[in-house]
């Protein structure tokens, strides 16, 4: 691949996925986009590149962002989000929402679903405290295909022995064959949906809670703003926005504060709005 070549899908990349690819990933393209020439029967990553220039042929086109995108996930990852969820954002919500008796939830990146999947199972264990309320959790993902297996719900013996604790794989999910998958239950309260973290946020709605945990890590910072901005559009006062270890909203966007209490909260700037907690753990 010559540099003229790498540079055009760093371009490229980065137009369509917000993925900024730094110089020293050239190693990282060329590994992970050879089997999208395979698939496609391209003899070299040279015609794949001249592919994507002449012809604008979409499942091409997908195939690439995709094959570039990380979904490195598993169930309750770096567990403090969840237990902060669990602990502190939910029954803030379910006080502040009392009179509508209404919650949304948002992971902005599920991969292979066992995020959202945590929160699901988060939830089925409060459900006394949630009867009467309508419980909406929305799932995306820029990637098609991990949105097609996520909606399965079923994973290896590895995957549900990273984070899932051993009582909570009894108690969710059957085994079948050498894999296991999650109840209809669990599965029937997520929503799953492509969709694009560039594009515009309207057609989504509003929400209590947003998961957008290790994905900003992956953008540069004007894309990283304009995200952090459309996020505060879509929380409603109050709203959660939970982000990863390695992602802040300090010196990306005015609209978010920190809170004092928490490390890594922050809240809506605005002094008419309650307090928007955003978690970076």
């Amino acid at each position: 691949m010559t540099e003229f070549d790498f540079e055009y899908l760093r371009a490229y990349l980065k137009q369509r996925s917000g993925l900024a690819l730094s110089s020293e990933k050239r190693y990282l393209v060329e590994s992970r986009l050879a089997p999208v020439c395979r698939r496609f029967n391209f003899a070299t990553l040279r015609d794949l590149i001249g592919s994507l220039k002449i012809t604008h042929d979409g499942a091409i086109e997908r195939a690439v962002v995709e094959a570039m995108t990380t979904n490195e996930t598993f169930f309750f990852r770096d567990r403090l989000p969840f237990d902060l969820f669990r602990d502190v954002v939910l029954p803030e919500a379910l006080a502040r929402n009392a009179a509508r008796r209404r919650l949304r939830i948002w992971c902005a990146a599920a991969s292979t679903g066992q995020e959202p999947y945590s929160i699901a199972m988060l939830l089925q264990e409060a459900a006394p405290r949630l009867s009467g309320w309508q419980v909406d959790l929305v799932a995306t993902d820029i990637s098609s295909e991990v949105i097609e297996r996520a909606k399965l719900g079923l994973y290896s013996q590895f995957e549900v022995q990273r984070g899932l604790p051993v009582q909570w794989l009894l108690k969710y999910f059957t085994q079948i064959g050498e894999q296991w998958q999650i109840s209809a239950s669990l599965r029937s309260m997520v929503e799953f949906r492509q969709f694009n973290l560039l594009h515009g946020f309207e057609g989504l709605g509003s929400f209590d809670v947003i998961f957008c945990r290790n994905v900003l890590i992956y953008f540069d910072a004007p894309t990283k703003s304009e995200i952090l901005g459309r996020f505060a559009n879509s929380l409603i006062p109050g709203g959660a926005l939970m982000l990863g270890a390695a992602e802040t909203v300090i010196g990306l966007t005015d609209r978010l504060v920190p809170d004092t209490k928490h490390r890594g909260l922050y809240g809506h700037a605005s002094p008419q709005a309650p307090a928007l907690r955003a978690v970076a753990v």
